[in-house]
């Protein structure tokens, strides 16, 4: 008969169920004490995910706001030739425009 994980030749006859009494003092404080440092340990990865979180979000913003700079700078400010060429389109560059 197969065990109660699977495992094959072990039978829930044959398993022995130690009493919790079974621990003594020192052990509990042994369990007590490593379970207090995971926990620590825990604790301070979370703080510095919490870190590299803030300082993540912090450099996607400056790369946005470096990104709409750059954009400005290849547009670049309107000048007048451009300005004036656009306000005088005159019909025979409609006209061209139109044949193409």
């Amino acid at each position: 008969m197969s065990g109660p994980n699977g495992d094959p030749n072990i039978s829930i006859d044959d398993t022995n169920i130690e009493d919790e009494d079974d621990f003594s003092e020192e052990e509990y404080a042994s369990i007590n004490s490593m379970l207090d440092q995971i926990n620590n340990c825990l604790d301070d990865l979370e703080d510095r995910n919490d870190s590299l979180n803030g300082k993540l979000h912090e450099l996607l913003e400056s790369n946005r706001q470096a990104r709409v700079e750059f954009r400005a700078q290849l547009a670049g400010p309107p000048t007048k030739d451009m300005d004036e060429e656009d306000s005088s389109s005159s019909p025979q560059k409609e006209q061209d425009i139109e044949k193409t």
